[in-house]
């Protein structure tokens, strides 16, 4: 593998990291596992992991697909895909849980669900539609390579593999960080991601318009 093919790598895992932002979810993690026994957390921590790479790999195959089945361009794609990280951005800086990743009905159900490390935790507060948008995005610029698709989960697991480790060490990273903490990584992971979708809907917007931003 090319040097330069490990830097796009590691620089989709970084934007993904930032993206799924499991730092940030924990104190949704314990809210929803909250009276659970060290076991059920575990195996609740293990299935989100799970979870966020069978969601996101599904997506990283059959998103080109669905976007050649439906007649989108991928800049037409990339334009709404930024504009939606931006949406999910502006929450985080405000370190508020966005719409996008939970409503209010999926808040108030989360305790009624018995695998909770699917629903909300899974999906769509880590692999929600900004994770699914990122990696549909990435796998539809390696041109159809089934090789450097496949690569693409080199990312997606070790994202997954954060969750897990995230997850199971929740409350102690609760407790060296505390809430003030926990706002200050996702403010900066919400920055971050914030320059990725003006990139994204940059270049969408250059691919449809060629002479917009000559």
């Amino acid at each position: 593998m090319h040097a330069m093919d490990i830097l796009v790598l590691a620089k989709s895992a970084f934007a993904l990291f930032a993206i799924v932002d499991p730092i940030g979810v924990i104190p949704l993690f314990l809210l929803a596992t909250q009276g659970y026994t060290l076991g059920q957390s575990r195996a609740a921590a293990r299935l989100a992991a799970i979870t966020v790479f069978g969601v996101l790999t599904l997506f990283t195959f059959a998103g080109q697909f669905m976007l050649d089945f439906f007649g989108i361009r991928l800049a037409a794609f990339s334009v709404a895909g930024g504009l939606l990280l931006l949406l999910l951005a502006l929450s985080m800086v405000q370190a508020r849980v966005s719409p996008q990743r939970q409503t209010h009905d999926e808040a108030m159900e989360a305790e009624e669900k018995d695998a909770v490390g699917v629903v909300p935790l899974g999906v769509p507060l880590l692999a929600g539609p900004g994770a699914i948008t990122h990696m549909i995005i990435a796998a539809g610029a390696t041109r159809d390579t089934v090789l450097n698709q496949s690569a693409l989960l080199i990312p997606v697991a070790l994202v997954a593999l954060s969750v897990w480790l995230s997850f199971r060490a929740a409350p102690a990273i609760a407790r060296r960080l505390g809430k003030t903490g926990i706002h200050v990584v996702t403010r900066l992971m919400g920055l971050i991601i914030a320059a990725i979708s003006v990139e994204m809907m940059a270049t969408g917007l250059g691919q449809l318009f060629p002479g917009l931003l000559a």
